[in-house]
């Protein structure tokens, strides 16, 4: 239903995950008989987790720890990694920055240029530990550095930005033909950022295994405040759902819809899931991992843009191990840790076994989810608050 924002203008009204709650159904389950594994491109994966493609948050190492725990880490290919052989020195002067300088501090880090050889140093470093590698270009950059990373042993290709489509329109460059390039790729190939259903279903028609849904919802992000776009992510991943189906109707193959951003908590991963995901990318949670490169800090991929920033770095802290964030044991009541456990015992707790029957969840508009009861924890500064 739309709703009159003036005389000529009306829009739709949007949910985030604090608006909705997960409506338990007739029938509970015992969490060790819950199934949250994923499966994508012939590739299974015990957790349903992608990790940001940030240079605070993905190195080499965690993406061979995060592969070896059951999900997949995604490393970025125009980071740090690939311009500075050596980037402990550069964390620690990224960390280093005062707040008011940060920001033109990673532009001049992010002005070293890109070198081939270390794209295939960093995905060899990866393959050999055993695991599956997967990293990040942008879709203006994809097209030079996309064979000698797959000639490196890259198993997934993510074309990533704050927004991609399927049908970019320029009179300055040849722009890229995202049908035509997956068509001729080997490897699967997941596309996105995308916030709605059209965009959703034509990067589904471009042949990607799955899309990345989410534009502005991450805790480093500024995208919504400099550009004012961007869609709460409850609704956007449903309108995505949405795609999907027809998607799978019009040609018989399934693409997943990968919740990327605005994910805290355990119940947010919850909710992600039972508004129509198939898996979640995200980036702050595990940016304040110990394993992690960024020092307890994390920015994203647009926070060193040259001319026009859309992020900024947020401090993270360290605060428990990687296995301890995804799969518990939780020393806080807050949802922040355990998070894969969290959606275990979500699904059980509501009746659902597997990630295809969470999907079909009755979902809630519940605007008083987040304050109904809760004055004294509000007061006091602890749990929900």
């Amino acid at each position: 239903m739309e709703i009159e924002i003036g005389r000529g203008k009306k829009g739709r009204r949007a949910y985030g995950f604090d608006d909705i709650a997960i409506v338990p159904s007739r029938r509970t389950r015992d969490p060790e008989d819950i199934d949250i594994s994923w499966e994508i491109a012939g590739y299974r994966f015990e957790l349903p987790l992608l990790a940001s493609a940030m240079d605070g948050v993905v190195d080499p190492k965690l993406a061979i720890e995060l592969g070896k725990l059951g999900g997949l880490a995604v490393l970025n290919l125009e980071g740090i990694y690939t311009r500075y052989e050596d980037c402990g020195p550069i964390l620690e002067r990224i960390a280093s920055f005062p707040k008011h300088e940060a920001t033109r501090g990673l532009q001049e880090i992010y002005k070293e240029p890109i070198k081939e050889e270390l794209i295939a140093k960093r995905i060899k470093e990866i393959k050999e530990a055993g695991v599956v590698a997967a990293a990040s270009l942008t879709p203006q950059r994809v097209e030079k550095y996309y064979k000698i990373a797959i000639e490196a042993g890259l198993d997934f290709l993510v074309i990533q930005g704050t927004v991609v489509s399927a049908e970019h329109v320029s009179t300055q460059v040849e722009p890229l033909n995202l049908k035509k390039f997956i068509s001729s790729l080997d490897i699967p190939v997941i596309v996105g950022g995308c916030a709605s259903y059209s965009t959703a279903l034509h990067l589904m028609r471009t042949g990607a295994v799955g899309v990345l849904v989410g534009v502005g919802p991450g805790a480093a992000c500024t995208t919504r405040r400099v550009l004012g776009i961007g869609v709460p992510q409850a609704t956007a991943i449903a309108d995505a759902a949405a795609a999907r189906m027809t998607y799978l109707e019009e040609s018989g193959r399934y693409c997943n819809v990968i919740a990327d951003g605005g994910m805290r908590t355990g119940g947010d991963i919850a909710k992600a899931i039972a508004c129509g995901a198939d898996a979640v990318m995200i980036g702050s949670p595990i940016a304040s991992a110990k394993e992690s490169p960024g020092l307890g800090f994390h920015w994203g991929m647009a926070t060193f843009h040259p001319t026009l920033p859309r992020g900024t770095r947020v401090y993270t802290g360290h605060k428990c191990t990687l296995k301890e964030l995804l799969l518990g044991p939780a020393h806080e009541n807050d949802g922040t840790l355990n998070l894969f456990g969290a959606l275990r015992t979500s699904m059980a707790t509501t009746g659902y076994q597997n990630i295809k029957e969470f999907q079909k969840a009755e979902v809630m508009v519940a605007p008083a989810l987040q304050t109904e009861g809760k004055a004294l924890q509000q007061a006091q500064g602890v749990g929900m608050c």
